[in-house]
This record gives structure tokens, sequence and C-alpha cells, in this order.
């Protein structure tokens, strides 16, 4: 059995590219960022960043290519693949890619509810009559207790 599956969360590092095969698909290419934090042999806190390559295609990269900008959270998730073509000076060139199936969009910079709403000065627990704070939108609950009985299964 063979596996080649990747789920990939980071940052964007430009707005994605959208380009148009000849058959009309489109395509959207773009590259995430991820962060990677390790020990030194000395103890030392230490951080890689490595930069992926994602290409998306149809209706996702047309949506990916609307939605996503630089500096944008993205998960992607896709397959792995390693192209080669010949270059123009005789020499072999590679690019590996991942070609995604489905892309979630994440927060983007400087989006206002970025953050868990320290700054409103209200709690997330809740007010006294019944609703919770979210940041973004507001959920409301029953006034009433649920009866056990109530339920159908």
């Amino acid at each position: 059995m063979y596996l080649n599956k990747v789920f990939i969360i980071g940052n964007l590092t430009k707005d994605p590219e959208l380009k148009a095969m000849p058959s009309g698909t489109k395509v959207a290419n773009f590259s995430l960022a991820t962060n990677h934090f390790y020990k030194d042999k000395d103890g030392n806190k230490k951080e890689s960043t490595d930069f992926h390559n994602i290409v998306v295609f149809a209706r996702m990269g047309e949506l990916a290519a609307q939605y996503l900008k630089k500096g944008s959270q993205a998960l992607v998730e896709g397959r792995i693949q390693t192209r080669s073509w010949d270059a123009p000076d005789g020499s072999k060139k590679y690019r590996t890619e991942i070609i995604a199936d489905n892309v979630q969009f994440g927060s983007r910079p400087g989006a206002s509810g970025s953050s868990a709403g320290a700054s409103s000065g209200k709690s997330a627990d809740g007010a006294k009559d019944g609703t919770k704070e979210v940041p973004g939108e507001a959920i409301e609950y029953p006034q009433e207790d649920i009866n056990p009985d109530d339920i159908p299964f």
C-alpha cells in the first residue's frame, strides 16, 4: 500500500498567482512558510523556516487567488509531486510541489477579530442572560434547561 498525503499549515509568502492553462482550467500558485523549532547540541532554542510550493486547480484555485493574500494563514491538504524539465542552458531542473486537493483559509493579517477578545473587556464565559461572547458573532443559548427525557434517543 502507498500513501502520498500532505497536511500543511503556514503563512503565504506572497499573493497567489492565478493563470489559465491552454485547456482553460485555472491554476493558482503560491508559497507557504512553516517554522520548525528545535534545540541545538548546546541546548539553545533554534528556529528554521521551510518554504513549500502550492498548486491549486479549478474553482479552488480561483477562490485561493481571490481570498488569500501575503501573510494569510492557510491549511492545505494534498499530495507531493516533483516535476522536472530541461532548462534552456541544457541543465535538468526539478521542482517539488504540493498539489492541493483542499485549501482552508485561516486568519488574515490585520483582520479584526484575530485576537481572542482580550481588548473588549468582556468575559468569554458569557453573561447572566445566557449569551456567550465570541469574537465576530454572538451565540444565543436557550434560556430553559434541557430535560434528558425530551431527547428522542
